[in-house]
């Protein structure tokens, strides 16, 4: 038990200031609880006390419970137990919040008799993310505060509400103006009991709160705890609070020992631990402002936004004025895209257009610290590439591609540099999607991953590291996976038959209509070139190949292995016949697969990858692999990814799953069901 006080109490003249101090993020643990309904009741009691104030020591209040606690019985006492002593406290009691006032933080300072808040500071309750609900109150004083609908969806969004916004919502009292806790020490003086439950909810039309519940579901994938926080926040307007209470109690209490809410807490826990160097490569990062991105495309347009969105100054470079205009244009649709999604202000585009720098000469690139480049995917352009930074380049700047496929060693041996080159890997598109793959070469210094790794964090991503591999962690993985897929396919099963199995198990979509999405054309290119190395002993289906020779790349043509108008994806004849044509060729006759079957296949698939990964120390460990397969796959969040979910299936079910595999991936390396018994009973 941490003995060392974690709540300082302070005295202003009448005014009590309570101070939590549990660092790094001064989450209400047990005993940050038991320390603050202590000095509440000596609050209560004392004849010197007019009023007290909460606020946070460090960088915010409290930014949510102690997650750790979560999965172990509960300790007293429970927050719910420190709100009701505020609300019976005879003074009153004013939280102060600054930084970050989320989960458990914020449902206290709405337990509170009025509530102030620093400029900056984010206030929310994101207990849905984690496959919970608010237990202590949040449901039902949020309500009388917000409204019903405005509280059904910033409770099933988990969504950050900034002070100035919460106060016009009504959800603090006062935005400060200056030191936070003079502020909030004058306002507890004036202030009086005002409970939140005692106060009637605002009246909403019934149409204006059935549209925010079902857009919650519809966003929320109509997943427990989404369903839940609906229920309980309905409740605030159709039962007396004290079984309202009691209700959200048990509701919160069962989710937090469901299944899916374990899977979430490890994702959480996951991205912590994700990123970090070995102990053994500590080493302070270099600092970075001025960016460099060569590439104005699709993907470096979108990079280059990202780095602008982390505050970062970008020098973009294309090779032509025609293909410069061509990425600030693409640059530009992004912006408006923000800008209409209320994510970017015209004061921040502002901002932002003043830090980007485009020009079509190498030498604008000599006072960048980092340089990306993200250009087309092809050997011998990179490695031109390489030589030509390296003439115009500080000897210090680091050098990072965006390769997601080619071999890392071979483009930092073409520089003159090579442990100032490393790899990061995007996904598209760049400036959204989360993840990051860091890629350490076998040349890369600890002191260019510590910085690869902190311009990643500063960008808003989850930071993988990866050794250099063909296709790294993802698209190694996704690899295999999409190689079964095709499999499945030449054997007798369909592509709609496959996509339906993996959107039932929770993919937001199916292989092949993911395969559309993205365009068949970029997978063509790579396998063609690999062509001449391929292993003739290891089955080859072709389908892809034949769709793509007669035009069908996707999306883009209007169809690939579905055909598409009006928006809509459509069962296509012509490939049926396609397919039939190419099992003709081989004398396969076309098997029944169940959707079971293919669910199996397909995620024995990803788990044997990924403990062959593990084995061959391309990823570090075993959860930044969930990491990566969630946030840039689309396997479920809610299953924890692919071996968090392996752990907690059958071993027979394993090892039927890994066999089937083998059968089919003749001349092939998979996993054996030894492997990964042991990768799952040491590493998750």
């Amino acid at each position: 038990m941490n003995l060392t006080p974690v709540l300082h109490v302070q005295q202003d003249g009448d005014v009590a200031v309570l101070i939590i101090d549990n660092p790094p993020i001064n989450a209400a643990s047990a005993q940050v609880r038991r320390e603050l309904l202590m000095a509440i009741e000596r609050v209560d009691a004392s004849d010197d006390i007019r009023a007290a104030v909460i606020m946070g020591q460090g960088r915010g209040f409290i930014a949510g419970s102690d997650l750790r606690e979560f999965g172990q019985p509960l300790q007293d006492p429970q927050l719910p137990e420190v709100i009701a002593a505020i609300e019976v406290c005879a003074k009153p009691v004013v939280a102060a919040l600054h930084g970050a006032a989320l989960g458990g933080g914020f449902e206290l300072a709405l337990g509170c008799d009025g509530r102030i808040a620093s400029q900056a500071c984010l206030l929310g309750l994101p207990e849905v993310t984690l496959g919970i609900i608010p237990g202590a109150g949040g449901t039902q004083r949020l309500p009388r505060l917000a409204g019903m609908a405005a509280a059904v969806e910033l409770i099933c969004s988990g969504r950050r509400v900034s002070a100035v916004d919460a106060l016009k919502s009504g959800m603090i009292d006062v935005v400060a103006d200056g030191d936070l806790r003079a502020a909030a020490v004058r306002f507890a003086r004036q202030a009086c009991k005002r409970p939140v439950l005692a106060m009637p909810i605002p009246e909403a039309s019934v149409e204006q709160l059935d549209k925010a519940c079902s857009l919650a579901l519809s966003k929320g994938r109509g997943r427990p705890a989404v369903q839940a926080a609906i229920e309980a926040v309905l409740d605030a307007a159709r039962l007396p609070a004290a079984q309202a209470l009691s209700n959200e109690r048990e509701a919160f209490q069962r989710l937090r020992s469901s299944p899916e809410a374990a899977a979430l807490r490890h994702l959480f826990f996951a991205e912590r631990s994700a990123g970090r160097l070995p102990k053994a490569d500590a080493t302070p990062a270099m600092h970075v402002e001025q960016v460099g991105i060569i590439g104005a495309g699709t993907m470096g347009a979108a990079i280059a936004v990202a780095f602008l969105d982390g505050g970062f100054d970008v020098t973009l470079i294309e090779q032509s004025p025609a293909a410069l205009a061509a990425g600030l244009e693409r640059i530009e649709a992004i912006h408006a895209k923000q800008l209409h999604s209320k994510k970017l202000t015209e004061q921040d585009l502002h901002q932002r257009l003043q830090r980007l720098h485009p020009s079509c000469a190498f030498e604008a690139l000599a006072g960048c610290q980092l340089v990306v480049e993200a250009v087309f995917e092809d050997m011998a352009v990179k490695l031109e590439l390489i030589k030509r930074l390296d003439a115009v380049l500080p000897a210090e700047t680091i050098i990072a591609s965006n390769t997601s496929y080619l071999d890392l060693d071979v483009i930092a041996a073409a520089s003159a540099r090579p442990g100032l080159v490393c790899g990061l890997h995007f996904f598209s598109p760049a400036n959204v999607m989360p993840l990051l793959e860091v890629v350490r070469g076998a040349a890369t210094t600890s002191q260019t991953l510590a910085m690869a790794l902190a311009v990643g964090k500063r960008l808003g991503k989850v930071p993988v590291i990866a050794a250099n591999a063909f296709g790294f962690i993802g698209n190694r993985i996704y690899a295999a996976y999409r190689r079964q897929c095709e499999y499945l396919l030449e054997d007798g099963a369909s592509p709609q038959q496959i996509d339906a199995a993996m959107q039932a198990f929770g993919f937001a979509m199916g292989p092949f209509a993911v395969a559309d999405l993205s365009g068949l054309d970029i997978a063509w290119r790579i396998r063609k070139a690999a062509a001449p190395d391929r292993d003739p002993r290891i089955r080859y289906v072709a389908i892809a190949d034949r769709l793509c020779e007669a035009g069908r790349l996707g999306r883009k043509t209007g169809a690939g292995y579905y055909h598409y108008a009006d928006e809509k994806r459509l069962v296509d004849p012509f490939v049926e016949t396609l397919i039939a044509q190419e099992r003709e060729k081989k004398g396969l006759v076309p098997q029944v697969f169940s959707d079971a079957d293919i669910q199996q296949r397909l995620l024995g698939s990803l788990i044997s990858e990924a403990v062959l990964l593990l084995t061959q120390n391309v990823a570090q460990q075993a959860s930044d692999i969930d990491l990566v397969l969630v946030n840039g796959y689309g396997f479920p969040r809610w299953e924890g990814g692919p071996l968090f979910w392996a752990r907690r299936q059958d071993p027979q079910w394993l090892d039927a799953s890994l066999r089937a595999l083998a059968t089919a991936s003749q001349g092939i390396a998979v996993a054996s069901v030894e492997q990964v018994m042991t990768v799952l009973a040491t590493t998750i």
